[in-house]
């Protein structure tokens, strides 16, 4: 029953899919150099076939790194690249043939998909010179471009998956075959049109969400037998379905946020496309129904009730069936054409040709809380990360340990910033000024880490979550590995964080390394993670509470901190002082007339760098004397129990120890003048 649930999901998906196309009219031949019906029919099913292929290798991959432990009794050497003399559990490698031979095909259909879609964008004429033609498609047409992106990715990826049996190699196998999800989220309906920024991350989170469910899905209906047999039903089982709640609410999330951009009224639902979202998402919802009674009602029960487990196969099939008649349909969906135009504007101003969105109000003081461009990403990183701390807040709580509540509440801070400069008034307005754009990163590096670090989140993931005892290795022990990986430890070093988080700003002000960042929606979301990061690990230098980070004396970190902002003023009065516009391709052609030119602009950008500092550096130093005065207090006490304990023999010793060298200077001869 198990093995059959995945011939089911291709057979309706193919049946829903075919069903979908002709409703929305997708499979019509095209009045003008149509490609013909094997190409029209021919796209549909590779990209189908790719997107089973993808569930499959991203599924168990993720059972690999995160669910299933990798060697058999549970032994915990987990990262050695070489373990030759422990063998590997039956399960682990199981998952691991299921990621070869699911790559192959994977790249095969990525393949086709390449070829169909040239042919597709040619049409009728591509047969007249294709080779020629090919070739131009695959190196000078954007589209054509990141498809060959994503065969390579998915080629090294496969690679890896033949080649190594280490877990960190099956990891990057895993990062390789996730990272497909961004140029495939850059080819969507939206990519070109206004909401740009929310139609490429939500339709990326969407696309994750979904593979990560359904993947999960075929690997454990294709380990069934074997898991049921090694009673390690439950437990994995448990473990997915935590990552399949997280699949699920990215699924809801980002399907209503892509939906907004394409079907934006009640017309727009009665539509044929609009009907297929309304299908679309009643099967999400009855999906997510029947997770929510896995979790509730059968989860507890496997292994214990022969009931339960034929229950969990029999809505496990439910669920196979409805994922692939909604697969089906995601495929019309991306043949077919929304009732809302995603083409760029015809006739657009300056601002809409850079940016692809309209020039926002001139800017004051309420519009930088009134004014909000949706980033999905970093909303969505924001939850989770806010839910997970509660979550474990929780856990601590119910299990009679102390957390303190300021560090909950100054990680719920930090989020809430973290949304705001990515989605608010900077974030708007950074698109268009070189003065919103500082704003911008000035709260990413020196506002939003403070109240991060203080949270102490990877102590409070160390305490809050359980360790992996049976080999396996999840969220918990990753992070721990990384943490205390060479690499990560080099970066926080109090020095090389102090360099990179002052160096950081001359390098992307004055390299030409912006532009990109404004230019490419790729280039924007590293500058955010970059700044970020930098920021994040000098203030975990100087003030941080999580372990892996060999922090200086304090009044050493003092120091770092006034030669760090000493720097950063240095930059901030060079672009004041400035009359080479920065970035002069993008700010300089804007064309917002609000009153000032571009460089006046930059330089009150260089102004606000050099003020916007001051605060979090006077907190920064506040925060170091008071962890200085409690670390005196800590010692006072610890050499007062001591003593205690000792009964002052330290003290009495060296007062002996005076004694003796007093009555040593009586007995000695006086000494001649």
């Amino acid at each position: 029953m198990q093995r059959a649930t995945v011939p089911i999901v291709v057979f309706l998906g193919v049946i829903a899919g075919l069903a979908a196309l002709f409703f929305t009219g997708a499979a019509n031949p095209t009045l003008l150099n149509d490609p013909g019906s094997v190409v029209r029919f021919g796209l549909p099913a590779a990209k189908f076939v790719f997107n089973i292929a993808m569930s499959l290798t991203v599924g168990a991959l993720m059972f690999a790194v995160l669910i299933l432990p990798r060697t058999a009794g549970g032994r915990a050497r987990r990262h050695k690249a070489t373990d030759d003399d422990v063998p590997l559990d039956p399960l682990w490698t199981k998952a691991i043939q299921i990621a070869e031979y699911s790559s192959v095909v994977w790249t095969l259909s990525a393949v086709a998909v390449l070829v169909f879609s040239f042919v597709d964008t040619v049409g009728a004429q591509a047969y007249l010179d294709f080779s020629n033609q090919l070739g131009v498609f695959v190196t000078q047409i954007a589209y054509g471009q990141l498809w060959v992106l994503i065969v390579v990715l998915i080629a090294v990826a496969s690679t890896l998956c033949f080649g190594t049996r280490s877990h960190i190699g099956i990891a990057a196998a895993g990062v390789l075959s996730v990272a497909v999800i961004l140029p495939l989220a850059l080819m969507g309906h939206s990519a070109e049109a206004s909401g740009h920024t929310q139609a490429v991350n939500s339709l990326g989170l969407h696309i994750l969400g979904a593979v990560l469910w359904l993947g999960g899905l075929f690997v454990i209906a294709l380990l069934g037998t074997r898991l049921a047999a090694s009673k390690n039903l439950k437990p994995v089982v448990e473990r997915y379905s935590t990552i399949a709640l997280i699949a699920f609410g990215l699924i809801v999330f980002s399907g209503v946020v892509n939906s907004l951009l394409r079907v934006q009224g009640f017309d727009d639902l009665m539509t044929t496309y609009g009907q297929v979202i309304l299908a679309k998402a009643f099967a999400t919802v009855l999906l997510g129904l029947i997770g929510f009674w896995h979790r509730q009602f059968v989860i507890s029960r496997l292994g214990t009730a022969a009931s339960a487990t034929v229950e969990f196969w029999r809505l496990i099939t439910v669920e196979f069936i409805l994922f692939g008649v909604t697969m089906g349909m995601a495929v019309a969906l991306a043949r077919s054409q929304p009732p809302v135009p995603q083409e760029p504007v015809g006739d657009p101003t300056p601002a809409e040709i850079l940016t692809g969105d309209p020039l926002p109000p001139k800017p004051n003081l309420s519009r930088y809380f009134s004014e909000w461009s949706m980033d999905p990403l970093w909303i969505a990183i924001a939850a989770g990360a806010s839910i997970a701390y509660v979550v474990a807040f929780i856990n601590l709580r119910r299990r009679g340990d102390k957390w303190p509540v300021l560090r909950l509440i100054s990680w719920l801070v930090g989020m809430v910033f973290l949304v705001y400069v990515t989605s608010g008034g900077p974030r708007v307005y950074g698109e268009v000024q070189f003065s919103a754009h500082m704003i911008e990163h000035m709260l990413l590096v020196m506002v939003v880490p403070l109240p991060l670090v203080l949270g102490a989140p990877i102590t409070m993931l160390m305490r809050g979550t359980k360790a992996r005892t049976d080999g396996s290795v999840g969220l918990r022990e990753w992070v721990l590995w990384l943490v205390h990986t060479p690499y990560l430890r080099f970066f926080a070093h109090p020095i090389v964080a102090s360099v990179n988080f002052a160096g950081s700003l001359v390098v992307f002000y004055y390299s030409g390394i912006m532009y990109y960042a404004l230019d490419t929606h790729i280039g924007h979301e590293l500058m955010i993670a970059h700044f970020l990061g930098a920021g994040y690990l000098f203030a975990q230098a100087l003030i941080g509470i999580d372990p892996g980070v060999k922090r200086p004396v304090f009044p050493m970190r003092l120091v770092m901190l006034l030669v760090t902002m000493a720097f950063h003023a240095f930059f901030g009065i060079s672009i004041m002082s400035s009359n080479v516009l920065i970035a002069g391709d993008w700010f300089g052609n804007v064309g917002a007339g609000w009153g000032y030119t571009a460089i006046d602009d930059q330089q009150l950008g260089g102004s606000i760098a050099w003020g916007i500092g001051e605060f979090p550096t006077l907190f920064i130093a506040i925060m170091v004397c008071v962890q200085w005065a409690k670390s005196s207090d800590r010692e006072a006490k610890r050499i007062d129990r001591s003593e205690d304990r000792t009964d002052d023999a330290e003290l009495r010793a060296y007062n002996a120890m005076l004694a003796s060298m007093a009555e040593r200077d009586a007995k000695a001869p006086p000494r001649r003048r």
